[in-house]
């Protein structure tokens, strides 16, 4: 019998295309928290969908608008994608899941890319795969546009 061989991406390469839109994302609503959707074509990230934040506390929590979820993941199946990673950005507090994040996560077989702007100047982004309340950080590396 033939076993199954599941595989945990030891990394995960993020086009400097989809990273460089998500810093400016950040950078240009530096208040809230940004958050969005990026679909992506034989696994590859391929397309950024921001997404209004709904939250009441934006500076601290992000919600996405459910309307602008629905629309971003019916325009991914019309352009043959899958859902690749769920976005936000953390204003003040490091690229790390708060305890919100952790609670509120609902798709295990999504990343989660935190950009942080609380890092001296420097954005930083990391990515984590949520499941069951508990978070394993995914390296990332950033790859050419191709």
């Amino acid at each position: 019998m033939e076993s199954l061989n599941i595989m945990t991406p030891e990394h995960i390469q993020i086009p400097r295309k989809i990273t460089n839109q998500l810093l400016h994302l950040a950078q240009i609503s530096p208040e809230i928290e940004v958050c969005g959707l990026i679909g992506s074509k034989n696994g590859l990230p391929s397309s950024c969908y921001p997404v209004q934040n709904t939250s009441e506390h934006p500076q601290q929590r992000f919600q996405l608008d459910p309307a602008q979820q629905i629309s971003a993941m019916a325009k991914m199946r019309d352009q043959g994608e899958e859902l690749f990673a769920i976005y936000h950005s953390h204003p003040a507090a490091p690229a790390t899941p708060s305890i919100t994040d952790l609670e509120l996560a609902s798709y295990p077989e999504a990343l989660y890319l935190i950009i942080s702007l609380n890092t001296k100047g420097v954005l930083e982004m990391r990515g984590f795969k949520i499941d069951h309340k508990s978070a394993q950080e995914v390296a990332l590396y950033l790859s050419e546009d191709v």
